[in-house]
């Protein structure tokens, strides 16, 4: 099983709030034939908590998110979100139940407006919700998705561009926008799968800096190579080798540790 840090369970309640974690897998594993990608992992984010994920590649990071999303079921344990069990529910359903994602790779449909596409998120929330109450909602329901629309584009900083279509947006404002899709389904979890790839440092500073205005409030899990981006955002970091837990702790402690070295870096310091 994995090592783990010197931090005690107190301080650990104490930085996030205490009581129980908003997100747990308990012995969590994913098989695709004989290759285990996700191995008896056993993790707790606690509410309000940054945490960023860390491996090498092929450590089993994407495969983990993708079993937290519903994306994949797992062969073995379980998905625990704020205290129920979601290991079998579909993805949308998370979705409805307050877990977001954004992609590795954009994900936006460029063809529609930007508004459009903030709204279509906001919007699928609603799929959760009965046929019936869906087919039934008030009017005035559709008003509330373009005001969620709206405070969506004003607080990620593309209020003047709604009426863009979203295909002609530079690379670093695709990724702002994406954030927004996440942001509009009002999730308390929030995964980001490397969030700045592809940016330039001005477009990784700001879009940092856009998640702590944004996301500040929610719990956060974060998939991401940039070292330096990962030890100055995150109040906890766990590294995973091979799709075991190898080490989990602040930054601090983990760059430090040897064996985070050796199997992250060939035994550089991080």
């Amino acid at each position: 099983m994995a090592a783990t840090d010197d931090q005690t369970d107190d301080t650990r309640e104490a930085s996030f709030g205490g009581g129980e974690p908003v997100l747990e897998t308990q012995r969590l594993t994913r098989r695709f034939g004989e290759l285990v990608a996700v191995d008896d992992l056993d993790i707790e984010v606690g509410q309000g908590e940054f945490r960023s994920i860390i491996g090498p590649n092929g450590a089993g990071k994407t495969t983990l998110f993708n079993l937290i999303s519903g994306a994949l079921l797992p062969s073995e344990g379980s998905v625990i979100f704020e205290g129920e069990d979601v290991s079998k529910l579909r993805p949308h359903e998370r979705v409805h139940r307050g877990i977001g994602r954004s992609f590795q790779i954009t994900n936006v449909f460029g063809g529609l407006s930007v508004r459009e596409n903030v709204r279509l998120a906001a919007q699928a929330v609603l799929q959760g919700r009965s046929p019936v109450e869906n087919v039934f909602r008030h009017k005035d329901s559709f008003d509330d998705l373009n005001g969620r629309a709206d405070d969506v584009l004003s607080r990620i900083g593309l209020a003047e561009r709604g009426h863009e279509q979203a295909s002609t947006l530079a690379y670093g404002d695709r990724r702002r926008l994406e954030i927004g899709l996440v942001l509009a389904t009002d999730p308390q979890l929030v995964m980001l799968d490397e969030p700045t790839a592809g940016m330039s440092a001005e477009e990784t500073r700001a879009t940092m800096e856009l998640i702590g205005e944004v996301l500040g409030d929610r719990t956060v899990l974060l998939i991401e190579h940039d070292i330096e981006l990962v030890m100055n955002a995150s109040d906890r970091i766990t590294v995973l080798n091979r799709g075991e837990e190898l080490a989990t702790g602040p930054p601090e402690a983990v760059a430090e540790n040897e064996q985070v070295q050796q199997a992250y870096l060939g035994g550089g310091v991080l």
